[in-house]
């Protein structure tokens, strides 16, 4: 019953550039309240982040990512 909030989605983002970018990333993500799990890939640019629906949305993991300088989005 404890997972029916839980969530996950596939960010894209761009703009990481460097190996030290993921570790900024999977920082802020990390920091959101409601979520569980970031897993951050530099070679493919996306994040997987499992997240608890009735805590946190989408729109607050991309403003977070975009807050310390790297916009995502969602990867369809």
């Amino acid at each position: 019953l404890g997972d029916v909030y839980k969530r996950q989605v596939m960010l894209a983002i761009p703009g990481m550039t460097c190996s030290t970018c993921p570790i900024i990333v999977k920082k802020a993500l990390s920091k959101i309240e409601g979520v569980s799990e970031v897993e951050v890939t530099f070679e493919t640019r996306d994040a997987a982040v499992t997240f608890d629906d009735a805590k946190t949305s989408v729109q607050k993991l991309t403003k977070a990512t975009a807050e310390v300088g790297f916009p995502s989005s969602v990867k369809r």
